[in-house]
């Protein structure tokens, strides 16, 4: 398939005003790309649409103030969208919330009595990325042209190692349910022959400088100080560019503390919980936490040396 960043295509992307979302808008406008740029945070979205206009004048560069878990805002903000821009070439569904039960922290209990926490980290993680399918997905589907296009929904690897350590069982779920969906829809897409032409990707950052740690709002990186071992979202965008080039479905970004070979080896393990009958999440198990280690370690290093 041609590459999605072109010049004059079209990415629309959510949580665009801070993290990975305006770091993936810089790199799309760096490709000469229009951008419909989406995010709840007014103040901050403003300030990115003034920041990637003025990189290319030349180019059209709209901001509208969404709550993705809104199906009804959606729905007309897609509508407005249609009409302005030429097309809707790269949709990257990045926006994402990561919520706090009340008394977290003092009872390992309390998310499983927080029923709010837990309906506001899936209407926004996973309700958000569902509604802008609902509302995209006609509008791609119905387009004149069958030229590629290709929907982007970030994901997280807490999706798919599951680690208790984060304290956020909500949040860890809500990314696993990404991972389904995004499955799901990839398959859809290439099965039907209207939609073939459009591909789905799981974007999967490792640990990285965004709004989530504190990094709110469109910055400049080299004012930026962040964690040593933290990626920066443009490092972030950059893998994802490379993703889509190479046409991967998991793009799976390492970090400064994590490998890709430890990516793989510590994945490998969790599903193989399920396969080997061990105990859930068994990794942080007292009974298989040494083995774990020793395993994980020992299938890392294998892998780096391939």
């Amino acid at each position: 398939m041609a590459s999605i960043f072109q010049a004059k295509k079209t990415a629309l992307i959510t949580g665009a005003a801070s993290g990975v979302g305006f770091a993936i808008a810089k790199l799309c406008r760096s490709k000469g790309m229009h951008l419909a740029l989406m995010d709840i945070d007014q103040t901050n979205l403003v300030k990115a649409k003034t920041m990637l206009h003025d990189l290319n004048p030349g180019l059209l560069t709209e901001a509208y103030v969404i709550d993705v878990a809104d199906s009804e805002i959606w729905k007309a903000t897609a509508q407005q969208i249609a009409k302005l821009f030429p097309s809707i070439d790269l949709v990257v569904l990045n926006a994402g919330k990561g919520y706090k039960a009340q008394n977290q922290g003092k009872d390992k209990l309390s998310p499983w009595v927080d029923g709010e926490y837990w309906q506001k980290t899936f209407d926004t993680n996973v309700r958000g990325p569902l509604n802008g399918l609902a509302a995209l997905l006609p509008l791609l589907r119905t387009a004149e042209t069958t030229s590629p296009k290709a929907i982007v929904i970030t994901g997280s690897k807490q999706g798919i190692t599951n680690p208790p350590g984060a304290g956020n069982p909500a949040y860890n779920a809500s990314k696993a349910a990404i991972k389904s969906l995004t499955e799901h829809l990839a398959h859809d897409l290439r099965s039907d022959p209207v939609t073939s032409h459009i591909t789905a990707h799981l974007l999967i950052p490792g640990w990285t400088w965004t709004g989530l740690m504190g990094n709110v709002g469109p910055t400049d990186e080299k004012d930026v100080q962040k964690p040593a071992g933290a990626w920066y979202p443009s490092q972030v965008a950059d893998e994802l560019f490379r993703g889509l080039e190479s046409g991967a479905f998991y793009i799976i970004c390492p970090d400064g503390e994590t490998s890709r070979a430890q990516d793989q080896a510590r994945m490998k393990w969790a599903c193989e919980d399920v396969i080997e009958g061990r105990s859930a999440l068994s990794r942080w198990d007292e009974r298989w936490k040494a083995q774990a280690a020793e395993s994980i370690e020992a299938d890392a290093k294998a892998r780096g040396s391939l």
